[in-house]
């Protein structure tokens, strides 16, 4: 265990807080970029697993990192720090959507309309401001990522500090879980995805976020371990 004559809990005064705001703001552009993404392209490898074909949103590429983050952010400030950047990105998104709302309904200039037009907009930005796709990638993000940092926050009590691996690989899989088929259900409801993409899009994005959890796992511990070092913290929510 890292720096036990050291160790805080959570009803005691951090250490430090210095990076906090550098990964606040990592956090919300992996958040934003992702929706982005998620709406503009769906990315189709040219192949299948066990039949399925891997066919997913562009989000799906970014959006792991936001529990790679988490991950970091949780284990060393702990659940309460963890929260207040999950609700700091919650009220981003909304922002964001709402810009892109009035930006949606305001007229487009005579040249624009000719070599872009708001038919090109409505496709790719239109679906981030349409009230389908916000309130499924709202709903979606907010139970995920707070799924995810509770369950990593109450594996590091009852597991002392130990396998931090076991540990991000399981909150993760339980938060991504939650958040990809809340995700896809309410976008396809509101007719931003097809039906017929309605499983292809579940298991290939669920089981791709999950794969890219494994293959940066060596990212969560060394962010872990370094992060710890300069802040001189390691929050336990005891």
């Amino acid at each position: 265990m890292f720096f036990s004559h050291q160790l805080k809990t959570a009803a005691s005064k951090p250490a430090g807080e210095r990076y906090i705001d550098i990964i606040m703001v990592l956090f919300v552009t992996i958040l934003i970029a992702s929706n982005v993404a998620s709406s503009a392209k769906i990315v189709d490898l040219g192949f299948s697993i066990f039949e399925i074909p891997l066919a997913f949103d562009g989000g799906t590429f970014i959006f792991p990192l936001s529990y790679i983050i988490g991950n970091i952010l949780t284990e060393v400030y702990g659940f309460k720090a963890s929260r207040k950047v999950i609700w700091t990105g919650f009220l981003a998104l909304i922002l964001f959507t709402l810009i892109l709302f009035i930006l949606q309904r305001l007229p487009g200039e005579s040249e624009w309309e000719q070599y872009a037009g708001s038919a090109a907009y409505d496709a790719i930005l239109g679906g981030i401001s349409t009230s389908g796709i916000t309130v499924a990638s709202l709903l979606a993000y907010l139970t995920g990522e707070f799924i995810n940092a509770k369950v990593l926050s109450r594996l590091k009590v009852i597991m002392k500090g130990k396998l931090l691996w076991v540990r991000t690989l399981s909150s993760t899989m339980i938060g991504q879980f939650f958040d990809t088929f809340i995700f896809i259900t309410i976008a396809t409801l509101a007719g931003v995805f097809p039906w017929d993409l309605f499983v292809t899009l579940t298991l290939t994005n669920y089981i791709f976020k999950c794969f890219m959890e494994v293959i940066l796992t060596p990212l969560n511990y060394f962010g872990a371990v370094k992060l710890k070092k300069l802040e001189n913290i390691d929050v336990y929510d005891t």
